[in-house]
């Protein structure tokens, strides 16, 4: 594990570069995608995969599956993204469900924390990363209950974007991707949470330089994406991620996918910009 001097120096890192980053895109002069470019793009996927809509009624946590940041209580949310994190949809499930198993529920929160890293780790093996996600969960609950008195961050509902996302990349484990799923899905938020398939897809549309990381890829694309695109467009690109054949990882095929095709000439035209 990191030493605390080492935790605290990469912690330091971390809200350096989203104060950086929060009101502005870390590529001023790449000017892709431009409203009209996401309104294109959100057209198309949702002709192929059928329109996503915030509902307007309460959150239903899935009982089934860990789902991402789909929950009604935040701290439920953040430990249901962690469960998320590089790992399929399923093996997050199944860790959920086994959290479920061992603890009663799987925000039962004083038994998990009682209970221990080394059970929690047990719990959720078959998620994947588990000795790292169960010391992340166990400090975020203990750091949650010494600072509040309570294992709630439900005061995260009534904070401003930039204050929620600052709270949530101060605990350890909790990079710009897992904080801005929780606002997305569980604050609802204007945010534009950037995974394996919102990077790579991007890559191919030219929304994005070539050589930015994940984490100036979302601090970019937070900045040119409307709000009115923020949650329809990343659900939709996630979706299409894992359907497309085309666009799916490690593809070679390339000619049928109407959102390539749409593309072709504007990526093009971004290959010159830069």
């Amino acid at each position: 594990s990191k030493s605390p001097n080492k935790a605290a120096i990469l912690q330091a890192r971390k809200l350096k570069s989203f104060t950086a980053h929060s009101q502005a895109s870390p590529f001023p002069t790449f000017l892709h995608p431009t409203p009209q470019e996401c309104a294109l793009a959100h057209s198309i996927l949702a002709s192929l995969h059928g329109e996503r809509k915030r509902q307007a009624e309460a959150i239903v946590a899935p009982s089934t599956r860990a789902g991402c940041g789909d929950a009604m209580f935040v701290t439920d949310a953040l430990v249901r993204t962690i469960l998320s994190q590089n790992t399929s949809d399923r093996n997050s499930s199944r860790a959920k469900l086994a959290m479920d198993e061992t603890y009663g529920r799987s925000d039962n929160w004083e038994a998990i924390v009682d209970g221990g890293t080394e059970k929690l780790q047990r719990t959720i093996r078959s998620g994947g990363l588990s000795v790292v996600k169960s010391k992340v969960i166990i400090n975020i609950l203990r750091q949650t209950k010494a600072k509040y008195g309570s294992y709630s961050l439900d005061h995260l509902l009534h904070a401003s974007n930039d204050s929620a996302m600052r709270e949530l990349l101060s605990f350890q484990g909790v990079g710009p991707k897992t904080a801005s799923c929780v606002l997305l899905f569980c604050l609802q938020r204007d945010s534009f949470p950037v995974d394996t398939h919102v990077y790579r897809i991007t890559g191919l549309l030219g929304w994005r330089p070539e050589t930015a990381s994940r984490e100036e890829a979302q601090a970019h694309l937070e900045a040119r994406v409307p709000d009115e695109d923020k949650y329809g467009l990343h659900i939709l690109l996630v979706t299409h991620g894992k359907t497309c054949n085309e666009c799916r990882a490690g593809s070679t095929k390339s000619g049928k996918c109407p959102l390539r095709r749409a593309f072709r000439k504007g990526k093009e035209v971004v290959k010159k910009e830069e």
